[in-house]
């Protein structure tokens, strides 16, 4: 079976959604007080994206990168440059590729914020959780479906 990595880019944009409980029907976006800030929040506020191996947004431009942590997961920020290139689609589903330095991981963690509805997003490669945050951890995001 292909790997994703052997995928060529989307050529059209497309919404990324949460699937189960807390953000299921939640779509990626930037936290309206700082669009820096990569959420799970609302449609009617939500962002349509560019992947390949990198996650681009077609509203801002901006980029979806990993910043490092030495906790298991990791913090997530758009930035005007892509520093990071390992974005890959396995089906509709996003991972980091098997090649790039974290592995293939799908699993992301997600904690409540103080702005209600929304919820910060990082890139889980373990079990660790940030310390006082309502938390879930085990989730994936995905496309809309591709059938």
């Amino acid at each position: 079976m292909p790997t994703a990595e052997l995928h060529p880019r989307q050529t059209k944009a497309y919404q990324i959604r949460g699937v189960q409980s807390p953000i299921f029907h939640l779509y990626l976006q930037g936290l309206p007080s700082n669009r820096s800030i990569p959420v799970m929040g609302p449609e009617s506020t939500s962002e349509y994206f560019n992947i390949g191996s990198t996650i681009q947004s077609k509203n801002s431009s901006m980029f979806l990168n990993i910043n490092t942590n030495t906790a298991s997961y990791k913090p997530l920020s758009f930035g005007a440059t892509a520093t990071t290139t390992a974005w890959a689609l396995e089906g509709d589903t996003i991972i980091t590729g098997t090649k790039s330095s974290y592995g293939r991981q799908l699993n992301f963690l997600v904690c409540s914020t103080s702005t209600g509805g929304y919820y910060d997003l990082f890139l889980q490669t373990g079990s660790d959780t940030p310390s006082g945050k309502s938390c879930s951890n085990y989730q994936t995001i995905h496309l809309p479906c591709l059938c």
